[in-house]
């Protein structure tokens, strides 16, 4: 969200900010974020030798099940006679190695576009057969991914793909007012109102059900609050380049942090007074010919320009409210922390001051990362959330 949201808090207020009570609007002036459409075109991931072929008009469900368990075995067998089976090279640094001492877990390959070679590592659902692991444990694990301030759902399309081709479940949430979620920002007054598609999500999951709660940018202080709220729905929570907030504390605060010593990205921000300039902001908008410096920098053209058709007004209200987080609630989810290295936005030196003062369990790097990797990264965001997600319950990851 960027630096210059710190002349806006408490500490700078010469009179409290006053919230709005008017009654919410349609929003009909933007138009829907585009349709990501997977290409059919795309080449199996399965590999199956000559000899296993079949027709499918002439086989019953139950013997393509069979041959394609068969298929597995013999694929299996073929890298381990000729030493291809091979473990991925991890592209991200620990800054806190505290699971060295751990034999660590195989991270599933990302996709391509390509059909896999004998000389790839094998697919995780193969690989999983070797390992004597039921696959139906691999799809209960359940990943909802937020998004950060002007973003929406639809800036996950890359990590859903990939995790859902990997046998995950997946859902990314359009916080009030955001992505295709129809509601004037600038009539959003609250943290509960903006977070309220998330809390009924929770809400609604069946009991016994858990998940792992990603948050990015502002949708760090979306997920805590959620975790205060639904402690026992929430295994595990990932910020990514995110607010990771203390008690007492709002998003304003951690940004006065470093005032001034990021002027791009407060040219960037343009500031929304629906109840006129004497009043406390109502939104923040992004000025589109600065997105790619700020928000972009190392990501592809062509998912900058699904940005600056698909990136909603902020609402300012929430960013004042402070979270009241417990010990007995949020303080008992483990947290972990994706720092984005290239980052103009939430830079590496203010995620720092967050994870210094509210220190997660891990913390993991993205090297060359701006502050969207599930845009510019994709592949490297998501080795981290498969390995996270790999990581057994119960387990205390703190050192002493």
């Amino acid at each position: 969200m960027g630096n210059s949201l710190a002349c806006f808090s408490e500490k700078n207020q010469a009179t409290k900010v006053r919230k709005s009570n008017k009654n919410g609007r349609s929003f009909n002036g933007n138009v829907p974020p585009p349709c990501i459409s997977r290409s059919t075109s795309r080449k199996s991931d399965r590999i199956y030798p000559n000899s296993l072929r079949f027709d499918q008009g002439k086989c019953d469900d139950d013997f393509i099940r069979e041959q394609a368990r068969v298929a597995a075995a013999l694929l299996l067998q073929h890298h381990q006679q000729n030493g291809t089976l091979s473990q991925f090279e991890r592209s991200v640094s620990l800054r806190d190695n505290l699971t060295s001492s751990r034999k660590q877990s195989r991270i599933p390959r990302s996709s391509s576009c390509r059909a896999r070679s004998l000389s790839d590592s094998i697919p995780q659902h193969l690989e999983l057969l070797n390992q004597g692991t039921n696959v139906e444990n691999l799809k209960n694990k359940h990943f909802v991914l937020v998004h950060g301030g002007g973003f929406g759902a639809w800036c996950w399309y890359k990590t859903t793909t990939l995790l859902k081709e990997a046998g995950y479940q997946v859902d990314a949430i359009d916080l009030t007012g955001s992505g295709a979620h129809f509601f004037d920002s600038n009539n959003i007054t609250t943290l509960s109102q903006y977070v309220k598609p998330l809390t009924d999500f929770l809400e609604n999951l069946d009991d016994g059900k858990k998940v792992i709660l990603v948050g990015h940018d502002i949708g760090g202080a979306c997920i805590s609050y959620a975790m205060e709220l639904y402690p026992s729905k929430v295994s595990v929570a990932i910020f990514v380049a995110a607010a990771m907030l203390k008690n007492g504390q709002n998003i304003l605060d951690m940004f006065s942090v470093q005032l001034g010593l990021n002027n791009l990205c407060q040219r960037a921000q343009v500031f929304r007074y629906a109840n006129g300039k004497n009043n406390p902001p109502t939104a923040i908008d992004y000025d589109k010919t600065l997105l790619k410096e700020v928000l972009f920098n190392q990501t592809p053209t062509k998912d900058v320009e699904l940005a600056s058709l698909s990136m909603r007004q902020v609402p300012f209200g929430p960013l004042t409210e402070k979270l009241s987080l417990s010990a007995t609630n949020y303080g008992s989810i483990p947290r972990f922390y994706v720092k984005t290295q290239d980052d103009f936005a939430i830079p590496s030196s203010l995620q720092e001051v967050m994870i210094d003062s509210n220190q997660p369990e891990q913390v993991f790097q993205i090297k060359g990362s701006d502050h969207s990797p599930f845009l510019s990264k994709p592949q490297s965001l998501h080795k981290i959330f498969v390995e996270i997600s790999n990581i057994p319950p119960k387990i205390n990851l703190k050192t002493t």
